[in-house]
């Protein structure tokens, strides 16, 4: 099991499939509201709070999918409370809390085809742009995150983890020492590979 910080009300987990089976859990089970899935909800909700210090407190909103090769992915929201009429919360001006952005992130890829498949992937959300660099005898892509609205970010995120690896390894150590192969890697991978 591997927990990651989104912002500040979001966290991403991820559940190999050996850990659904080292608790006794298969597959289809994983999207019932059976005892175990509760058992495993709430050691998740643990192990956040100790990794990323998340505490659930109010409202949450639970996301989940399969990644066929990998796992479960488990968005964890939490959502604002909705006031009561009369309440005391109606009469604060406190701004309610955006999200927290990431300043980037970055995948590796095994080969080119995988890169080229993520390319396709996210062929048709034009708001978003990468730069492509070899490094380590791998491909790795940096994605800047500050202009990509939360659902496209969320997608873009599940593709990326289809075919790749979120690495710890920043711009200015792929500018140092990796090969940069383009700065509009989406827009080089359209014109050279669209069928």
């Amino acid at each position: 099991m591997r927990v990651e910080k989104i912002s500040k009300n979001k966290i991403r987990i991820f559940v190999s499939y050996e850990d659904l089976a080292s608790r006794g859990i298969e597959r289809d089970e994983m999207f019932q509201n059976g005892k175990k899935v509760q058992e495993l909800f709430w050691d998740m909700m643990e192990v956040a709070y100790a990794e990323v210090g998340f505490e659930m407190i109010g409202p949450i909103a639970v996301e989940a999918f399969t990644m066929p090769s990998e796992g479960v992915v488990i968005i964890v929201t939490q959502v604002p409370s909705l006031p009561v009429p009369g309440s005391l919360s109606e009469l604060t001006d406190e701004p309610e809390p955006e999200r927290d952005p990431c300043d980037s992130f970055v995948f590796s890829f095994a080969d080119f085809e995988d890169v080229v498949r993520v390319g396709k992937a996210l062929a048709q959300i034009e708001e978003l742009d990468c730069r492509l660099y070899v490094y380590r005898k791998t491909y790795h892509v940096f994605f800047a995150d500050d202009s990509l609205s939360e659902p496209v970010y969320d997608a873009v995120w599940s593709i990326l983890h289809e075919y790749g690896e979120l690495v710890n390894v920043t711009r200015a150590m792929l500018d140092e020492y990796g090969k940069l192969i383009s700065e509009h890697a989406l827009e080089m991978l359209r014109t050279f590979f669209e069928k």
